[in-house]
Parts: structure tokens; C-alpha cells; sequence
């Protein structure tokens, strides 16, 4: 009787697998960067495109909002990557304006002398109520 043997090659180096028939890497090292490179090639979760955006959007608001209020003109936080689509969540004031919230950091579009600007707040315990 004659039997053949198939040699089989690391997915991700090529190097000719030893041991198991099913084995398919030759090292967790191996096995870590074929898994990597095929992670990066797919596209973006859903998931991971929204909280990048959220993270985004909160690093942006705190670096303009340091003493818990501000304004800034759109332009400014728009050209950084800001997108006001993306929220946690809103608080409503007693005047009925709608802040939208990026987990502790708040933001309402304004128009002043015909520029488009955010005022920018940062959460109170207050607006717990």
C-alpha cells in the first residue's frame, strides 16, 4: 500500500509545518500576525466606526471646553474630524434648547452675526433633574 503525504505551509510565514495534520501555523507568534493582517484587510465594524467617531468627538469637545463653558465657530471643530450625527446623549434646559452630549461634554449650534458656532458645556449634576 502506498501513502502520500501532503506537507503542508504556515499561513502566514510558509514555512513547512511540522506535527499535527490539521496544524495550520507554526508558532502563536504566526498565528497572532496572520489574524492581525486579516483584520486590518476587512472592513471596520460598525460597531468600532461609531466609538472612534465618539472618542473623536469627545477628545475634540474637551480640548476646546477647558473651563466648563465655551463657544468656538463649527469651522474650527468640523476641519478636526468633529461630526455632530454622533452623540451619547441630550439634556433639555428650562429655554427648551437641546444640548447634545458626547458622554460629559455638551454641544448646541448657534448662528451669531450669521457664523455658525457651538457652544460648548460640560455636564452638571444639576441637569441630572
Amino acid at each position: 500500500m502506498f501513502t502520500m503525504t501532503l506537507s503542508k505551509n504556515c499561513l502566514s510565514c510558509s514555512k513547512i509545518l511540522d506535527g499535527r495534520s490539521d496544524k495550520k501555523f507554526c508558532d502563536p507568534y504566526c498565528k497572532s500576525s496572520y489574524h492581525y493582517k486579516k483584520a486590518k484587510e476587512e472592513e471596520p465594524r460598525f460597531y468600532n466606526k461609531v466609538d472612534n467617531q465618539l472618542k473623536r468627538n469627545r477628545r475634540i469637545l474637551k480640548s476646546y471646553n477647558k473651563s466648563g463653558k465655551a463657544t468656538v465657530r463649527s469651522e474650527t471643530i468640523l476641519e478636526l474630524g468633529f461630526d455632530p450625527k454622533f452623540f451619547t446623549h441630550f439634556w433639555k434646559n428650562n429655554k427648551g434648547d437641546v444640548y447634545l452630549f458626547v458622554y460629559e461634554y455638551g454641544f448646541l449650534k448657534r448662528m451669531e452675526h450669521n457664523i455658525e458656532k457651538y457652544i460648548l458645556i460640560k455636564w452638571q449634576s444639576y441637569m441630572d433633574k
